[in-house]
């Protein structure tokens, strides 16, 4: 069966609170991930210029591009989005992606799901073009290009910050057959870090991984 991205909404830091999803109703043809470092100018006696200082890795970012279509030409797609209204299912989307969120005081955590792609992120931006209309002016066909930019909780943050562990912080895909057992001993070499990991990323099930989603291990304390 095509599978269908999805976006996944959750009201905390975590992502283990969900508040909703909304599925494409075509996938798109493409996407692309920014990786960025930063430096700084490190000014020396040399005349001969500057020397670069390692600052941070800034977080990744996730551009998309898909289409809404409401002509009826295009055919529906199990599981994906079935639009009669571009602006309607334009709103379904700013829902999940954009409308703060109360609770929160913020938009939603969010976590994009294709394939071999689990992405966690927050909305960066949203450029919408309209591109057919009926006489009346009502919009029938859209392309729309979300960029997400990565979300790391606080915790997940300090512990890929603490350098004098020594074990590094790692992040692993899931593929068909893995176990959270199994993931950790090829990690630590012990397999009974299984429940710290599945609590640092929201895992109520660690016997059934989806494959494609990517696992955090977070390096062993002194």
């Amino acid at each position: 069966m095509l599978e269908i991205l999805k976006i996944l909404a959750y009201s905390d830091d975590n992502l283990t609170q969900k508040v909703g999803q909304y599925t494409l109703q075509i996938n798109p043809e493409k996407y692309s991930q920014q990786y960025t470092t930063k430096f700084a100018e490190n000014e020396t006696l040399n005349t001969g210029g500057v020397t670069n200082k390692f600052v941070v890795q800034k977080p990744q970012d996730l551009s998309l591009e898909f289409y809404l279509d409401a002509t009826g030409v295009v055919p529906q797609t199990k599981g994906g989005a079935s639009v009669t209204s571009v602006m309607d299912e334009i709103n379904k989307l700013k829902a999940v992606v954009y409308s703060y969120n109360g609770n929160i005081h913020s938009p939603n955590y969010l976590r994009v799901l294709w394939g071999t792609l689990t992405f966690d992120c927050r909305l960066l931006s949203m450029d919408i073009e309209y591109l057919l209309f009926t006489p009346r002016g009502v919009p029938l066909r859209a392309k729309l290009s979300p960029k997400f930019t990565q979300y790391l909780s606080p915790e997940k943050l300090e512990l890929k910050a603490k350098k004098k562990s020594p074990d590094l912080t790692h992040y692993r895909t899931v593929v068909s057959g893995d176990t959270l057992p199994l993931m950790c001993y090829r990690i630590y070499q012990d397999s009974t870090h299984y429940i710290a990991v599945a609590k640092m990323n929201g895992l109520d099930n660690f016997r059934q991984l989806e494959p494609g989603r990517q696992i955090f291990f977070p390096p062993l304390g002194d």
